[in-house]
């Protein structure tokens, strides 16, 4: 079986594109990028196609097309993207033709609102093979409300349907069920692990530095895995060619600056570094006492990006993407003792890309990629003994670091087939636990690292088919493998989706999916902590596996820019991750009892166990990209329950992301070409979490020592009573639901020399919802009746909050 799907693989690879060429002499090529006017940037999933005909394709991540067809008559080409003024070419092609195109704006210096419908050509959901997948234009972002004026990739994408929202403090994305880690983030191609600023409040992604943003939580095709839930892709600018350019903006909490310009005048190369800083510390300094010590917390992120163009053919990109939050004190005493503690934590990531046009129908990118995410504790105390100063240290580090390659390439035989193939490498480093000690005063230095290497690579192939008008087809192949120095695994991961038009603007979809995890998140929060720890699969923690179906359909309505898509799915999980009962996090243990559990053989897969679980549901987007009035509304209904042998009594229970209800309502609407209105609206059913559901009290016997730890004299004994809490079943309370408005509204002014400004006032949740953050017991005792009252009280994170920003381009 596994040598049939070895040849498969290396037939799809190198015999189709081969065979095809040599049949296709009697057809001509119409290839070329497609750029942006005015800046030169290289636009993805652009339209391109035959007017009049049902035959087109879309620009790949790197904004190159080829369009093979089978007729010499006189054609028109229409070049269409969302934002963009569509482009019309009218010829007779030879055999073989380039043809490089530039779209504009649609919104020009903002002297007048150009309200464009889409183009009858232009790809629509209802044509498009690929379903469970959602794009939100980064200008749409930047005009949604956001907390404190930052604009957040991941808040906009978790009000899409299927991706859980609300929980302030949670910049996680849960998407059909799934958990934190289940989602790859990628940002030019380098995996980005850890994606929260702030404890969750803000993600890592400066939004002024991005070109496209694309989610697929289904249907997934054979080039993505890794992951079970979903895909996040993330493209960078690639600089301004044209000319200088410069935007920023200033916001209540941090400030934010991207240039970008071209390198030299022949145009051929460009750069953009884009910076982000907060400033809290600063604001709270005033109010630190400097004798006592100092402290204070703050995060920055950098995007930096250079390219050169060879030519037609050949294109060079160096990317990296480098943040961190840091948090410090430190305490001073007279006596010159001085205890200084911290945490930080941050990603760095780096791409080398390479763009290959081996000719007219065949494109390669290869990518050379890093990331590392580090997590530090460290606390340190300084102290004078006999006139010498002594020092003690103690420092706990988690981290994971990747280097890899990959290689895709896409064939364009003719317009029946759009093929993909590709193979990549990871080299992945864990530590999910480094502590150092250092103790001058008994001169001991000790450096617990534990490290684990690990391979994981895939391989893999697939095709869009159109057998006849209105069918397509993608079916794929990934083949999956993961080594350790314990471990090895090999899987075979099939894909296939499918799109059937009923009419030109209504379309029935269904998908299948096999995915495989290798890497698993330890956390027994619900949020994605810098605390978590990343771990591979080992003899004793498997990998994940998931099996998705999914049907829906798709419906254009062309003469109002809408779209919309229903889709259920049913999602199984196998291998899921979840701490035993009575564990703990690695950083909870503390760094001498980790210590303790090497030196007796336990490490810390034995806190850990697996389970199943499963997910179903359905979602509604109703969504519109152009027009004077943008935005969405999305719906979900959902379903999602574990089973863990060694949880619950081995019980299946809902998962504390189980959700059964999730609404969200954005709007934008540009009331004049100075003002834009904005808002969203989000509801959604409580969390499932476990709570006590009744409580005793027992007489504890205790020789020698009391309630307080004291210890008493010998042969006496305390007793006292004690209250233990009964907490059933997991998960057996579900918080209140989660609802919040925000609002938004820009002024927009544009100076001389097409200098613009924006004014941006905003509040967060308007009608200050108390939304629940976390649940406890508190007991009220009544004099009276000298009776003790039990309460469950509720408490909350955020109240209303207005903001205030400024922000600049030119």
């Amino acid at each position: 079986m596994k040598k049939c799907l070895q040849w498969s693989i290396l037939y799809l690879i190198f015999i189709i594109p081969f065979t095809s060429k040599a049949q296709s002499n009697d057809r001509f090529t119409i290839n070329g990028y497609v750029r942006e006017k005015g800046s030169g940037e290289l636009l993805p999933g652009v339209s391109v196609y035959v007017k009049n005909k049902k035959i087109g394709i879309q620009t790949n991540n790197y904004g190159f097309y080829s369009l093979t067809l089978n007729t010499s008559e006189e054609i028109t080409i229409v070049y269409s993207f969302v934002g963009y003024r569509s482009e019309t070419k009218t010829l007779k092609v030879p055999k073989k033709l380039e043809m490089n195109i530039e779209l504009t704006p649609d919104i020009q210096e903002l002297k007048e609102i150009i309200v464009r419908g889409n183009s009858p050509e232009q790809q629509k959901v209802s044509e498009n093979v690929q379903m469970s997948q959602v794009s939100v234009p980064i200008q749409q972002i930047k005009e949604i409300p956001a907390l404190l004026g930052e604009k957040d990739v991941l808040k906009v994408l978790q009000l899409m349907p299927g991706v859980q929202k609300g929980s302030e403090g949670n910049s996680g994305i849960y998407v059909r069920g799934g958990g934190a880690d289940q989602n790859l983030l990628i940002l030019d191609d380098a995996p980005v692990y850890n994606a929260s600023h702030l404890f969750g409040f803000f993600s890592v992604f400066n939004g002024d530095a991005l070109k496209s943003v694309e989610l697929t939580k289904g249907g997934f095709p054979a080039r993505f895995g890794g992951r079970l839930s979903s895909v996040i892709e993330m493209q960078m600018k690639e600089g301004n060619r044209e000319k200088l350019h410069v935007e920023g903006g200033i916001g209540l909490i941090s400030s934010r600056l991207l240039v970008e310009s071209p390198i030299g005048k022949n145009k051929k190369s460009s750069f953009l570094i884009s910076g982000r800083r907060t400033y809290i510390d600063a604001l709270v300094r005033p109010f630190i006492n400097k004798k006592d010590g100092d402290g204070g917390y703050y995060f920055y992120d950098l995007n930096a990006k250079v390219n050169y163009d060879f030519g037609q053919n050949n294109k060079l990109y160096l990317s990296g993407y480098f943040g961190k939050d840091v948090f410090f004190g430190i305490d001073k005493q007279t006596d010159g003792t001085q205890n200084e503690f911290g945490l930080d934590w941050g990603n760095q990531t780096a791409t080398l890309r390479w763009n290959h046009l081996y000719n007219e129908r065949l494109f390669m990118n290869s990518s050379f990629i890093f990331s590392n995410y580090q997590f530090k504790i460290y606390a340190v105390d300084q102290s004078l003994q006999q006139n010498k100063k002594v020092e003690y240290e103690l420092s706990y580090l988690s981290n994971i670091r990747d280097v890899g390659f990959k290689t895709d390439f896409d064939y364009l035989p003719n317009p029946q087939h759009s093929i993909k193939f590709g193979f990549s490498g990871t080299f992945h480093q864990f530590s999910p636990s480094s502590i150092v000690v250092k103790d001058d005063v008994i001169s001991k230095y000790q450096n617990n690292v534990e490290n684990i290497d690990a391979t994981e690579s895939g391989i893999y192939a697939e095709d869009t088919y159109k057998p006849f008008d209105r069918l397509k087809i993608n079916a794929g192949l990934r083949l999956s493998s993961f080594v350790t120095n314990k471990v090895k695994y090999f899987n075979p991961e099939p894909r296939v989706a499918m799109a059937y038009s009923a009419r030109n603007d209504l379309a029935f979809k269904a998908s299948f999916a096999t995915m495989n995890q290798y890497i698993h998140l330890l956390s027994n929060s619900g949020a994605s902590l810098p605390t978590d720890l990343w771990v591979p699969s080992t003899d004793k923690l498997p990998a994940q596996r998931s099996r998705q179906f999914a049907m829906g359909m798709a419906k254009d309505f062309d003469e109002k820019n809408l779209a919309l898509t229903v889709e259920g799915y049913y999602k199984e999980m196998d291998n899921i991750v979840a701490y035993k009962e009575g564990s703990s996090s690695l950083l909870q243990d503390g760094p001498e009892e980790l210590a303790k559990e090497k030196e007796q053989g336990k490490s810390w897969d034995d806190q850990v166990t697996s389970g199943k679980g499963r997910s179903y549901g359905a979602e509604i987007l109703l969504q519109r990209k152009v027009g004077k009035l943008t935005g969405w509304i999305g719906y979900t209904l959902s379903w999602t329950k574990h089973q863990f042998d060694e949880l619950n009594f081995g019980k299946e229970f809902w998962a504390k992301n189980d959700r059964r209800h999730d609404l969200s309502v954005v709007g934008v609407y540009h009331l004049s070409p100075r003002i834009t209105l904005s808002g969203t609206w989000v509801y959604g059913t409580g969390n499932a979490l476990t709570i006590p559901t009744a409580s005793y009290s027992a007489n504890v016997h205790n020789p020698g020592i009391s309630p307080f730890g004291i210890p008493g004299s010998t042969g006496y004994t305390y007793n006292y009573f004690r209250e233990y809490p009964d907490y059933g079943e997991r998960n057996n309370f579900r918080a209140e639901a989660y609802h919040r408005l925000d609002i938004g509204v820009q002024f927009h002014k544009i100076m001389k020399k097409g200098h613009e400004r924006t004014w941006e006032f905003s509040i967060y949740n308007l009608y200050n919802r108390k939304n629940p953050y976390f649940y406890s017991f508190t007991n009220t005792y009544n004099n009276a009746t000298q009776t003790t009252t039990r309460n469950l009280t509720r408490y909350s994170l955020l109240g209303i909050i207005p903001s205030l920003s400024y922000s600049f381009k030119f």
